[in-house]
């Protein structure tokens, strides 16, 4: 099975998990060659440990029980993305409202500030510009 095969059937089977947790949403599933799994998870209220935790078993006795990786060569972790990781999801963005945060545009250049408002389309950030550092709201889409 190709690697987006594995990864349809483990979002399916994640997002059944988690479907009575109208708070908790899958942000990203990575893969590597040697059959790690991360399952990266988050929360408009914050994720627990303990919640983790019980995700992950669950998930791993299904994969276990259905044999979804042959001879069962597979780890697990599912954790929610550490602050090194990336947003991704609007959810995040809107999480993340009054945070400094730094952001790679689509023409490669990064913008750095304070995320003071998100949508589907754009986020507004405020910028440092200048000698004085003067702040100032800049809007990206």
């Amino acid at each position: 099975m190709s690697t987006e095969g594995y990864i349809s059937i483990l979002e399916q089977k994640t997002n059944a998990l988690i479907a009575g947790d109208k708070d908790v949403f899958l942000v990203e599933i990575r893969i590597k060659p040697t059959n790690n799994v991360k399952i990266f998870l988050d929360s408009d209220l914050g994720m627990s440990i303990d919640r983790l935790i019980q995700i992950n078993r669950m998930l791993y006795k299904q994969l276990e029980e259905e044999a979804i990786f042959p001879g069962g060569d597979f780890s697990l972790e599912v954790s929610s993305p550490g602050l090194d990781e990336p947003l991704k999801k609007y959810r995040q963005y809107v999480k993340n409202i009054g945070r400094f945060v730094e952001v790679v545009l689509i023409d490669g250049s990064k913008k750095e500030g304070k995320l003071i408002s998100t949508s589907e389309e754009e986020i507004v950030i405020e910028e440092e510009r200048g000698k004085g550092k003067k702040k100032e709201l800049v809007q990206h889409a």
